[in-house]
């Protein structure tokens, strides 16, 4: 496995594995590797001749100081997984690197509905540095192949965009949630849940789960939405940030069910100051 802190280095590299007719599968981390970060890249090993994993925590996409600063952090454990997995190429590059200079950054994105809903209501700025730095990074990779996480389905949809408006010729995968054997989402942020408060975190899955077989019984999205809220009453230790039903396809929120093959069911919230997210499609 070939690492490298440089984009120069990088660059040079894998312009040599195109040059071999090579086709290159690309998967952004910001480290924290879990088995779902790992699916990304076992995706990736099926498809494409070279994988290349990048490990970056993005400043320009937390809106919130003290977050960025608690995001966990353990790139030798990283490096080792990802040997495990046979990946063939990692990018961890330092700030100054991957931006030249952070601090003069003056070009952004309009990012249309996408930047004002779920995600991009309650975390101001997030998507505006998600979409800079994936640029940046498949800019520097130029990959045939992208792979991202269900996860994170509104960030996905923010790259089908970016993929189409700026006419990347990359083919964008979305990989299946990873869960916990009691349906907690995969994420980075999981090891800062205190293990008291552990189970507790069960009810963003068991609230998505049972909304959506509601909904298939015949209950409105109204009824489904009070139902969530109540679920989460009387609880402390957790607070529910959004509940939404969205039309993937113009990724919008939607009061009612149209079109159950573009619909997904979306949750944020807090389970002590730890902020969680994830969905489910309505099918």
């Amino acid at each position: 496995m070939e690492i490298f802190k440089l984009k120069s280095d990088l660059i040079s590299y894998l312009e040599t594995v195109r040059s071999n007719g090579y086709k290159i599968g690309f998967t952004p981390t910001m480290g924290a590797l879990h088995n779902g970060h790992m699916e990304l890249v076992r995706a990736s090993k099926k498809e494409a001749d070279c994988t290349v994993c990048s490990i970056f925590v993005n400043p320009g996409q937390f809106n919130n100081p003290e977050d960025l600063l608690n995001y966990p952090r353990s790139y030798s454990q990283d490096i080792a997984k990802l040997k495990k997995e046979e990946c063939d190429v990692v990018y961890a590059p330092d700030e100054d690197d991957l931006y030249d200079s952070p601090n003069k950054i003056t070009i952004g994105f309009h990012l249309g509905t996408l930047g004002t809903i779920l995600e991009g209501k309650y975390r101001s700025g997030h998507f505006k540095g998600v979409a800079l730095v994936v640029v940046k990074l498949f800019n520097t990779i130029q990959p045939h192949f992208t792979y991202f996480g269900q996860k994170d389905l509104q960030q996905y949809y923010l790259v089908r965009n970016l993929i189409r408006d700026l006419s990347y010729n990359i083919q964008l995968r979305l990989i299946p949630t990873v869960r916990e054997k009691d349906g907690l989402a995969l994420s980075s942020r999981n090891r800062r849940i205190p293990g008291e408060m552990r189970p507790l975190a069960t009810i963003f899955f068991t609230s998505l789960t049972k909304s959506r077989d509601m909904l298939h019984r015949g209950s409105s999205v109204e009824e489904v939405k009070k139902y969530v809220e109540y679920s989460f009453k009387g609880k402390p230790e957790l607070s529910l940030e959004y509940f939404e039903v969205v039309d993937t396809e113009r990724f919008m929120l939607v009061d009612r069910v149209r079109d159950k093959n573009n619909t997904a069911l979306c949750i944020a919230g807090y389970i002590n100051n730890i902020r969680l997210i994830d969905n489910v499609m309505y099918i």
